[in-house]
C-alpha cells in the first residue's frame, strides 16, 4: 500500500467533523478503493475547546488557517469555513500556491472565484474540487464533468435548494402560508436565522452558476444569473397549480442558446407527469439533457452533515487515487466568456394570478390588453362569485416573447377592475 495521504480541515462544523467521521467509520473501505489511508494531519477552526463528538488528539490545531495551508506535512487542505471572500479565499489561494491540493464545499467562493482559482491550480499541476459544494450529496459534478463527457449539454435544470423545496411541499400539503412554514424551517434547522440567502434564490444561482461552468464551457459568471425567490408563491398559486395539473418548485435551469449563456432561478410550474414534480420535502434533484445520453436525472439530499461529508471524502478518494482533472471540465485557460441571455427574450408559457373586482366586463378588459400585445390565453379559471367583492382569476398563458408578457401584466395593472399586483409564474415544459 502507498504512504498515505494527508489532509487538513479548515472548519469543524456539522460538515467539517462529519468529515472525520466518515473516514473513521469507513477507513477500511476507504483504504482499499484508493490503495493508501487518508489521514487528517492538521485542523483550523475558531473554538479550540468546543466537543464535536471526534478525537482531535493526534492532530495539529491551527489557530491562522491561512499558516496551515502552508504545512510542509500536509497534502490536501480542505476548506469548510464558508463565505466567498475573507479567510476562505485567503487560505485556499495560500493552499495553492503551496502546491497543496484544495477541496470545498463553499459554492459561495466557487461562484465568484472559481474561474481565478481553478486557472492557478491548474497551473499548479493541483486539484481544485467541490461535489460538496453543489447538490450535497448528489454527485452531480463528477457525472458532468467525467460519466457524462462524450455528451454536449443542451439544458441542466433541477431543485438545488433543499429549503425551498421543503416549504413548497409543506405549503401544498398544509395550505399554511409562507411565513408559518418559514419559522417551522427555522426551528428544525432547515433555514438560518436570516434565511435570505435560500428563499430569495441567492444559493440555488451560487450552485447554478458552477454547474453552468461544467456543462458548457464557460468562465463561472454568477453575476449572468437572474435570480427570483418564492417569498411571492401563496397558497393560492400552489392550489390553483394542482388544479391546472401542475406543482411549483423553485428551479435553477442553464443553457446555451446562439453562443449565449441563460441562467435563471425562478418558482416554475411543471407538469405533475414530470420526475421532478415528484421531489419532495428537503430533497434535491438535477436533471441533464445530453444529445446523446438523452435525460439523465439526479436525486438526493442536498444538505447535512452525512450527505455534504460524503462529498467531500469522495473527492479526497479521486485526489488519493492520483485524478487530477480539469476543475470545471475544460481546462482553466480554455474556459470562454459567455455573454449573457437576458430573461427579456425568454420564450414560454405562463400562470397569472389576478385579484380583480366581480363585475362585469372585468374579464373583456383583461382580454383586450393581452391582444393588443399579442398574448394568447390558453385556459381561464375563476373560482366562486362575490357580486361587488375581490374574486381571483387566473390564467395560463401559450408560449410568449417574455417582455411582451411584462408589458400586458403592467397595463393590466394599471386597470381599475384589478386590485393587486398581478402575480405571474413561468411554466416550464420539461
Amino acid at each position: 500500500m502507498d504512504k498515505p495521504i494527508k489532509i487538513a480541515i479548515a472548519g469543524l462544523g456539522t460538515v467539517g467533523a462529519g468529515v472525520i467521521k466518515v473516514l473513521n467509520d469507513n477507513a477500511e473501505a476507504i483504504a482499499a478503493r484508493c490503495g493508501r489511508t487518508i489521514e487528517v494531519t492538521a485542523v483550523s477552526a475558531r473554538d479550540r475547546n468546543r466537543d464535536r463528538g471526534v478525537s482531535l488528539d493526534a492532530m495539529t490545531w491551527y489557530d491562522n488557517p491561512v499558516e496551515m495551508a502552508a504545512d510542509e506535512n500536509v497534502d490536501v487542505v480542505v476548506e469548510l469555513i464558508g463565505g466567498s471572500d475573507g479567510t476562505a479565499k485567503a487560505m485556499c489561494e495560500a493552499a495553492i500556491a503551496n502546491g497543496k491540493h484544495v477541496v470545498t464545499a463553499n459554492k459561495a467562493l466557487i461562484a465568484h472565484h472559481g474561474t481565478a482559482l481553478a486557472k492557478a491550480a491548474e497551473a499548479q499541476g493541483v486539484s481544485l474540487s467541490y461535489e460538496a459544494a453543489v447538490a450535497g450529496g448528489i454527485p452531480i459534478i463528477k457525472a458532468l464533468r467525467e460519466g457524462l463527457a462524450g455528451n454536449t449539454f443542451n439544458r441542466v435544470y433541477g431543485i438545488l435548494n433543499g429549503t425551498c423545496n421543503y416549504m413548497l411541499t409543506n405549503m401544498r400539503e398544509t395550505g399554511r402560508d409562507f411565513d408559518v412554514i418559514l419559522s417551522e424551517a427555522q426551528e428544525l434547522g432547515y433555514a438560518e436565522s436570516d434565511p435570505s440567502f435560500d428563499v430569495d434564490g441567492i444559493d440555488a444561482a451560487h450552485k447554478l452558476a458552477i454547474l453552468s461552468s461544467v456543462a458548457f464551457g464557460c468562465e463561472v459568471d454568477f453575476d449572468g444569473v437572474q435570480v427570483e425567490g418564492i417569498r411571492h408563491v401563496s397558497p393560492i398559486d400552489i392550489d390553483f397549480a394542482e388544479e391546472l395539473g401542475y406543482r411549483i418548485k423553485l428551479l435553477g435551469i442553464t443553457s446555451c442558446q446562439d453562443g449565449r449563456l441563460e441562467q435563471r432561478v425562478h418558482p416554475c410550474m411543471v407538469s405533475k407527469e414530470t420526475p421532478i414534480s415528484r421531489v419532495e420535502d428537503v430533497f434535491n434533484a438535477v436533471v441533464v439533457e445530453g444529445n446523446f445520453v438523452d435525460r439523465c436525472v439526479f436525486e438526493g439530499r442536498g444538505a447535512g452533515e452525512g450527505p455534504t461529508a460524503s462529498a467531500v471524502v469522495g473527492d479526497l478518494v479521486d485526489i488519493a487515487r492520483g485524478l487530477v482533472v480539469p476543475t470545471f471540465s475544460t481546462p482553466a485557460e480554455k474556459l470562454v466568456k459567455m455573454e449573457s441571455a437576458s430573461l427579456a427574450r425568454h420564450q414560454g408559457a405562463y400562470y397569472v394570478r389576478l385579484m380583480v373586482l366581480d363585475k362585469p366586463g372585468v374579464f373583456a378588459d383583461v382580454a383586450n390588453v393581452l391582444k393588443r400585445n399579442e398574448v394568447s390565453m390558453e385556459t381561464i379559471v375563476q373560482r366562486n362569485r362575490a357580486p361587488g367583492g375581490h374574486v381571483p382569476l387566473v390564467l395560463t398563458l401559450h408560449e410568449t416573447n417574455e417582455t411582451a408578457m411584462l408589458k400586458a401584466l403592467e397595463e393590466i395593472d394599471a386597470l381599475d377592475s384589478v386590485v393587486e399586483t398581478p402575480r405571474m409564474i413561468r411554466i416550464e415544459d420539461f
